[in-house]
C-alpha cells in the first residue's frame, strides 16, 4: 500500500511539473526584443540583479526563478542581462497558456531592501512553452514585448541627498 501512494505522489508531482509554461529570460535578442536597463542614463552592470515576475493574466503575480545578472561588458552591453541557461517556469500558468510578465532591476539583496530599483510595465506572453497534456511540445516564447526601463533611487536617498546640498549652501551662505 505504501508503494502505491508514494507511486501515485510522484506521479501528480511529475504531472503538475510537466504542464508548467515557460518562457526565455532575456531583455536583448537583436531583431526581436531591446529592452535596456539603465540608471542615471546608462546601462547597468555589476551590482545589479534582474527578476521576473509572473502569473496568470489578471491574478497575482510572483517572483520567478532564477534571477540574472546584468552583462558587465563592454559598455555598449551594460543594460542586458545574462540569460539564464534555461527556460523559466511560470508556476499557475500550463504550457500553450498565457501569462503576465514584469521584469525588474535593483542594486540589492532583495528588490524591497534595494536602494536603487525599478520595474517595466506589465506585459502578456504566450503562448507559454512546454508540453501540454496530449499535445506536442511548444517553444518557450522571448519578452518580445518588454520596454526599456530606467531605475531610480529611492525617496529617502533623494531626501538625503538634498538635505546634504541643503547643509553645503548654508555652510557656504555663513562663510
Amino acid at each position: 500500500m505504501k508503494k502505491v501512494i508514494i507511486a501515485i505522489a510522484s506521479l501528480m508531482v511529475a504531472v503538475a511539473s510537466y504542464a508548467q509554461g515557460t518562457l526565455v529570460f532575456n531583455n536583448r535578442i537583436p531583431g526581436v526584443v531591446d529592452a535596456r536597463v539603465t540608471f542615471g542614463g546608462a546601462g547597468v552592470g555589476a551590482g545589479f540583479t534582474a527578476e521576473l515576475l509572473g502569473g496568470p493574466v489578471g491574478g497575482t503575480l510572483q517572483p520567478l526563478t532564477p534571477t540574472a545578472t546584468f552583462r558587465t561588458s563592454p559598455a555598449a552591453a551594460l543594460g542586458y542581462i545574462n540569460a539564464p541557461a534555461s527556460a523559466v517556469v511560470v508556476p499557475g500558468v500550463p504550457a500553450g497558456g498565457t501569462a503576465q510578465i514584469v521584469m525588474r532591476a535593483f542594486n540589492g539583496a532583495t528588490y524591497e531592501s534595494s536602494s536603487i530599483r525599478g520595474q517595466s510595465t506589465p506585459i502578456t506572453v504566450g503562448p507559454l512553452g512546454g508540453t501540454p497534456p496530449g499535445g506536442a511540445p511548444l517553444t518557450p516564447p522571448n519578452l518580445v514585448n518588454l520596454q526599456a526601463f530606467e531605475l531610480v533611487p529611492e525617496p529617502s536617498t533623494i531626501a538625503l541627498g538634498v538635505l546634504g546640498l541643503a547643509g553645503a549652501l548654508l555652510l557656504r551662505r555663513r562663510k
